[in-house]
């Protein structure tokens, strides 16, 4: 008879999940599922809402990236008024999207994986955290909450408030940035600009001591997709839909987000509340792509940046005997918030960025919009539809994380056999299938859209836990 080991919960994510591993009679692993368990339905949430409440509404659906969704959502919006955003309130949408790009990725590196690199993946649990990176490296800990501390510094000159800010609005931003704001951000760069080249220091010589990871962390063929700007340059806010093929390149021509449906499907089991996109022309499951750092890095000509530009190339020769493996997508960040911080001076220098024309106004043009942009997991769509009043009649979310469904499963099962073997386990056999997931910073909140594919089971319990009584629907 087949046994299952459940790892429940996955620890160091944003958001819930399990996984189950399935074994045959030999106590080999036939398949490894990742579980999906919670529910948050912000496209019913909406509907009968007036389409300028969606980009503060949006935002609510996760607290780690807001802006990522009041991005995408006041895209869509413009797209709904037809209206042409002004160029300086798309510079400050840009750095505002980048500001919450830096402190996301460094939650994520330093926060949630690094304890697995500096402390060892067989380390105990209990000091295998950030507590134990904080007391074991504090200088790099520190690192981490100050470079977290300046991308939320950003976000909060700008939009008044660190976390679900109300400032990007349909046709632009709600106020211009103020000469005092401009020039702190400016004073704090250099000292950003020193924590990322440091961590790269250190990074980059430590990464080869995981050859074993590398080698199974979701390491297989797959397409990559991401906005590119008209010359394939790294683009996180506006730009062409690229799906590629490392080895060829694009499969189809550049795309422009609005046929986004004519390539994008999703698929859902019965097993999670998490969808599983796929790329059409290839099919289910067939189609199997994935999005994020690393897949931007992967369909890019170059950043468009010096310092990350050079940095770009040694990432490229580092990964050269295995461009697929999840594993390099904590590399990829770093590469991606030095960019990052570099373009934030361009911005910030830009002599048009202090203008205070930051909006249009119009009534809505369309009865359906699209807005795509990239956030710190990856493209993050989100489509409306709207009645001659402007009330939300419909909404799909399609999520960053949602896009790696696919590739994340078939990694933990490719994991799941080069570390489990007879039904023997241990903390550290464990932990690295966990780390498969970790490597795509998954943010579960944002993305479980699936309603009515999964049964629910609510268990009533006394404050001594005895079970009460429990409903089950199939």
């Amino acid at each position: 008879m087949s046994n299952t080991i459940t790892i429940d919960p996955v620890t160091r994510i944003e958001g819930h999940s399990k996984i189950t591993i399935h074994l045959d009679d030999e106590g080999e692993v036939s398949q490894a599922q990742l579980h999906i368990t919670q529910f948050r339905g912000f496209e019913k949430i909406c509907e009968g809402r007036p389409y300028y409440e969606m980009p503060s509404l949006m935002a609510r659906i996760c607290g780690i990236c807001p802006v990522s969704h009041l991005v995408a959502s006041a895209k869509a919006c413009d797209d709904l008024l037809a209206v042409e955003v002004p160029p300086t309130a798309v510079n400050l949408r840009r750095l505002l999207n980048l500001a919450q790009l830096i402190q996301s990725d460094a939650l994520s590196f330093f926060h949630l994986a690094s304890p697995d690199f500096l402390l060892g993946m067989d380390s105990p649990p209990e000091k295998r955290n950030l507590f134990g990176l904080m007391s074991s490296f504090p200088e790099i800990a520190r690192d981490g909450i100050e470079l977290r501390k300046f991308g939320q510094q950003i976000i909060e000159e700008l939009g008044g408030s660190r976390i679900h800010p109300a400032w990007v609005a349909p046709g632009g931003v709600n106020a211009p940035l103020t000469p005092e704001h401009r020039n702190d951000m400016i004073s704090r760069i250099p000292r950003a600009l020193e924590i990322m080249k440091r961590t790269l220091a250190w990074f980059k010589p430590l990464a080869l001591q995981f050859p074993e990871e590398v080698a199974c962390f979701s390491n297989f063929p797959t397409l990559y997709m991401g906005l590119v700007t008209p010359d394939g340059d790294l683009e996180h806010y506006d730009g062409l839909l690229r799906m590629s093929d490392i080895e060829t390149g694009p499969v189809v021509p550049d795309f422009k987000p609005e046929r986004q449906e004519e390539f994008i499907g999703e698929a859902v089991e019965d097993w999670t509340y998490l969808k599983f996109p796929y790329f059409k022309p290839m099919g289910y499951p067939e189609g199997i792509y994935r999005v994020g750092a690393m897949a931007r890095l992967h369909i890019i000509r170059r950043c468009g940046e010096p310092l990350a530009d050079t940095e770009l190339e040694e990432y490229r020769s580092h990964i050269k005997e295995t461009p697929h493996s999840g594993f390099h997508y904590h590399y990829a960040r770093l590469v991606e918030m030095l960019f990052a911080i570099e373009r934030m001076v361009r911005i910030l220098n830009d002599e048009d960025i202090l203008s205070p024309r930051v909006r249009s106004h119009a009534d809505p043009n369309r009865l359906e919009g699209i807005g795509v942009s990239e956030a710190p997991r990856g493209t993050l769509m989100h489509h409306y539809k709207i009645d001659e009043n402007g009330l939300m009649k419909w909404a799909n979310l399609i999520i960053a994380t949602g896009h790696n469904n696919l590739a994340m499963n078939r990694g933990i099962t490719q994991a799941a056999k080069q570390f489990l073997h007879g039904g023997k386990l241990s903390e550290g056999m464990l932990n690295r299938i966990e780390a498969v997931i970790r490597a795509y910073d998954p943010c579960l909140s944002c993305s479980t859209h699936a309603s009515g594919q999964m049964s629910l089971i609510v268990t009533l319990r006394s404050s001594s836990g005895e079970r009460l009584d429990q409903l089950v629907r199939e």
